[in-house]
């Protein structure tokens, strides 16, 4: 496990030392949408309610709507007013019974873990409140909201658990059951209720209950893994969306900064590129500046830039291949050169 807080119980003047892990997980079976054809995994756009434009993240604000459907616009300005706390301390409010606290208000449980030079301390605060029957009613900061929690006993293990505030647990208001004195059971029918009871009483152990449904999922999946029928879509590449967003930032940055100078910013590429440059991508003499700026800005067009570097490597090795050839006639000449001169030393040799 990873903990996900550290921090400190303190009471009175005691201050122990503790981390904190999560105690329970979810092990619900969670599917993907898929395109039902292919098996393509689903994505979902940003779109504006009003505009129907996308929206960036950049451009995304927090909005509180109120019970009549009215939206408020919080800017970070608001929240950063709010009050967050930063306490690293779990502080001990006072000690209750464990009666008093109704397990319909319970929430989120953790288990408090000491530090090695703490672990008296906590056994010590871990022992009083099991001999006691009590549990500590504590406030404590986590992910910046201050929350109401308890700490309780669980075997050797102290346990926080987050609780519900008053007005988030509901009210059971049935007018049904307001009338129930009129329906009052029968002394028999009570003593038949108690036998059957007492006939159907035993102890609970976690271990004899399983989830049917998540144990029918994962035997449907392995029966089509181990059948073959898997589908790997093949998932398109990635288009440089970020490459050409960071491209019309830096465009518009540009573009500002020649504005507060006063210089006109007609001179700012365009983050696209424009169709001169598109044309001397398909030029293989183009210049090596030209090609590499261009392919910054469509970084998708792999398969045309192999072409590209392809089509080069050959005209390279084809303008060798003459060189080649005038090296060959070179090197003849030379040897009818060399002929020449034997002949003429032979004539000599004659002569004389």
């Amino acid at each position: 496990m990873r903990a996900i807080w550290k921090g400190a119980v303190s009471f009175g003047l005691v201050n122990v030392p503790v981390r904190l892990y999560s105690a329970t997980e979810n092990h619900d079976v969670q599917f993907r949408q898929v395109h039902r054809e292919d098996g393509g995994r689903i994505k979902y756009q940003r779109i504006c309610s009003i505009d129907g434009e996308q929206v960036s993240y950049d451009d995304i604000a927090k909005g509180f709507e109120t019970d009549d459907g009215q939206l408020v616009v919080l800017t970070d300005e608001d929240l950063s007013d709010l009050p967050i706390s930063t306490s690293k301390e779990i502080a001990v409010d006072k000690f209750v019974p464990s009666d008093q606290i109704d397990p319909l208000y319970l929430d989120k449980c953790y288990y408090l873990e000491p530090d090695k030079g703490a672990v008296k301390p906590y056994m010590l605060l871990r022992e009083a409140l099991e001999s006691t029957d009590r549990v500590a009613l504590v406030t404590v900061a986590l992910r910046t909201r201050t929350t109401v929690a308890v700490l309780r006993v669980r075997g050797d293990v102290i346990v926080l658990q987050t609780l519900l505030w008053p007005d988030e647990v509901r009210a059971a208001e049935f007018g049904v059951l307001d009338d129930a004195a009129a329906d009052e059971a029968k002394p028999a029918e009570l003593a038949m209720a108690h036998m059957l009871v007492e006939s159907l009483s035993g102890d609970y152990d976690p271990a004899e209950y399983t989830d049917d449904y998540e144990e029918a999922v994962k035997a449907v999946v392995r029966a089509k893994l181990e059948g073959g029928e898997v589908t790997t879509p093949e998932e398109p590449e990635d288009e440089g969306g970020e490459v050409l967003d960071l491209l019309a930032a830096l465009q518009q940055s540009v573009a500002r900064a020649k504005a507060a100078r006063g210089e006109p910013a007609d001179d700012v590429p365009s983050a696209g590129g424009s169709d001169s440059e598109s044309n001397s991508d398909s030029d293989a003499d183009s210049d090596s500046d030209s090609d590499s700026g261009t392919k910054t800005a469509k970084a998708p067009a792999k398969k045309s830039t192999a072409k590209k570097a392809a089509a080069k490597a050959s005209a390279k090795t084809t303008a060798k291949k003459p060189a080649a050839k005038k090296a060959t006639t070179k090197k003849s000449a030379a040897k009818k050169t060399t002929a020449k001169k034997s002949t003429a030393k032979k004539a000599t040799k004659k002569s004389a």
